[in-house]
């Protein structure tokens, strides 16, 4: 008698809780991704309104009456358009404004920082809307932040394991916000109105996001080992046992590792605004030099993918950081120990039976 089951009519088979559960599962990822899709197929439809309903043509900065057709050359040109049209903002100017005291004490704020206030406050505002009253049927938003808080931990616990679990709120929250920094740029008329601006374009928000993980990921390095147990992976005296060169080799180890250790906010804050203002110049030299819709229309979805690969690669990188920092030298002797019994045990030959 064979063991297969027999087919099942689908529409009449029982409702089992566990079923259940994996079609709506099912169904909240497809609608998901439906929004997703609108979402950034919309943001390239108002960017494409914007380059077709605005300024007819380029325009110069000193000069707003007269067009930059009229300046000449191509070179003259191109550099009236890239500065009167597209404002590119620079990097490192500060335009502060001292909205509190004239003494030592001064509170200013720049562009990219308002910018960042303004998101950061409509992310929080987003976000609390969608999570609270949760619903036994999911609505529309709250299958969305379902989907995506789903899709980050699936990721965080790919990346890191189950100790990545406790770590998963800090990696989406640099997700969420640095995406939605990052995303920022690219909506028309942000770094062409007074003060807005990009704010990961600014290398003093990408360093400030740095320094704030490599706080964290100090912190709980030293509250998970203690003082003596995190400071011992960059001074590992206690391998001095096995003999004066292991002692040598690993203290010298220690160090490269506390000077890399050091080195880690600088590459994270570099990584994200060269990415990002890169991106920001290569967007507008090219509609410069083309003044067309379909170049700048394709490298604008470059950018978007580019952008979001840079929030994940940041928001990653810092989870990876944490869970170094948390791993002390007792579990990396025991994962070399399991690995050395696992290469010994492939290695013994196989006992023949008769």
């Amino acid at each position: 008698m064979s063991n297969d089951r027999a087919p099942v009519d689908v529409q009449n088979a029982p409702a089992e809780p566990d079923d259940q559960i994996e079609f709506s599962d099912d169904k909240r990822s497809r609608i998901s991704q439906r929004t997703l899709i609108i979402a950034i197929v919309g943001l390239i439809v108002i960017n494409l309104g914007a380059l077709l309903f605005g300024p007819t043509a380029p325009f110069d900065a000193d000069q707003p009456e007269q067009a930059c057709l009229e300046a000449g050359g191509l070179t003259e040109t191109i550099n009236c358009t890239v500065s009167g049209t597209l404002h590119l903002p620079a990097p490192h100017v500060l335009e502060a404004t001292v909205i509190a005291g004239e003494g030592p004490l001064q509170i200013s704020l720049t562009d990219t920082l308002v910018t960042m206030i303004a998101i950061t406050i409509i992310v929080g505002f987003f976000l609390v809307l969608v999570t609270r009253g949760k619903k036994d049927v999911p609505g529309f938003f709250q299958n969305f932040a379902e989907w995506a808080y789903e899709s980050m931990s699936s990721w965080s616990l790919g990346m890191g394991g189950s100790q990545a679990a406790r770590y998963i709120p800090i990696f989406a929250a640099f997700f969420i916000l640095i995406l939605a920094f990052n995303w920022s740029g690219l909506l028309p008329g942000i770094g062409i109105f007074p003060a807005t601006r990009a704010p990961t374009s600014d290398l003093n928000v990408t360093l400030g996001l740095a320094l704030f993980a490599w706080f964290y990921f100090q912190y709980q390095g030293f509250r998970r080992l203690g003082v003596g147990g995190y400071m011992s992976k960059f001074f590992p005296f206690y391998e001095f046992k096995n003999g004066v060169g292991a002692g040598l080799i690993a203290m010298f180890v220690g160090l490269v590792e506390l000077v890399l250790e050091f080195v880690k906010p600088i590459t994270l804050s570099m990584r994200l605004f060269g990415n990002i203002y890169g991106g920001e110049v290569a967007l507008a030299i090219v509609t410069a030099l083309t003044f067309g819709l379909l170049v700048p229309i394709a490298l604008y979805g470059l950018e978007i993918i580019l952008t979001f690969v840079q929030a994940l690669i940041f928001a990653t990188l810092t989870l990876m950081f944490i869970l170094t920092a948390i791993e002390s030298h007792h579990d990396e002797e025991h994962e070399r120990e399991e690995s050395t019994h696992a290469a010994e045990d492939t290695d013994q030959p196989v006992a023949a039976t008769t």
